[in-house]
């Protein structure tokens, strides 16, 4: 059963806060976050990238309904899906850099794997 991390917000804040992150990530392909929040883009982030290989207009429009920008989603369907076509998952990577100086929270690193 997964863990459903509430990350101090509300459903409707933590939803939106975690697709807008899955977004940037997607389009930088890293990102420096708390290893919590990164534990949680992790599993979406590889979803969207599913989706990509499947690349069927129904999954176009399921990725579509999760990603917060179009260019984004091409760039998904276009490069990254193609990229990773041989490998079964694991298309992430969370590296732990030690922890933030104001509130000494863990940060890491998550990365897409080369």
């Amino acid at each position: 059963m997964p863990v459903i991390r509430k990350l101090g917000k509300t459903t409707d804040q933590r939803i939106a806060m975690l697709r807008q992150q899955v977004t940037d990530f997607l389009d930088k392909g890293n990102m420096e976050t708390t290893v919590a929040r990164a534990k949680e883009i992790a599993p979406l982030a590889e979803k969207m990238i599913t989706l990509g290989k499947k690349n069927t207009l129904a999954s176009r429009r399921q990725a579509m309904s999760f990603i917060t920008r179009e260019d984004v989603m091409t760039k998904v369907f276009k490069e990254l899906a193609p990229q990773y076509s041989a490998r079964n998952g694991g298309y992430t990577r969370i590296t732990r850099i030690g922890t933030r100086r104001g509130d000494a929270a863990e940060m890491a690193v998550i990365e897409l794997v080369k």
